[in-house]
């Protein structure tokens, strides 16, 4: 297991690590922070770097949020109120299609 202090340091420096990144030569801090994640990944492992990170509840939660702009792009309501509600509506929808898209499984004796 990785120390927590380390990640706090280098939490802020960059969200994603491409399995082709090379270290830049350029100096300074974000850049150096960067450096040091991608040597800590190289070392430890993307599988450890995903987990700290939160990468794949990330990963999910932007799939459900371009789900729900594929219902549409914008929100219609003005106010904060019913733009809630808007988003409760396309969030049951999508839990409807998701039902409706589940395969129901019976026990056959």
């Amino acid at each position: 297991m990785l120390p927590t202090a380390y990640f706090r340091s280098t939490s802020t420096c960059c969200d994603s690590t491409q399995k082709e990144c090379k270290a830049l030569a350029k100096q300074a801090n974000e850049i150096i922070e960067r450096n040091e994640l991608l040597k800590m990944v190289k070392r430890r492992g993307r599988a450890i770097w995903k987990k700290w990170s939160g990468y794949h509840r990330r990963s999910l939660v932007e799939t459900q949020v371009h789900c729900i702009k594929l219902l549409a792009d914008k929100l219609s309501a003005k106010n904060f109120d019913s733009q809630v509600n808007e988003i409760h509506a396309r969030v049951s929808v999508l839990n409807k299609f998701t039902e409706l898209g589940r395969p129901h499984t019976q026990v056959v004796t």
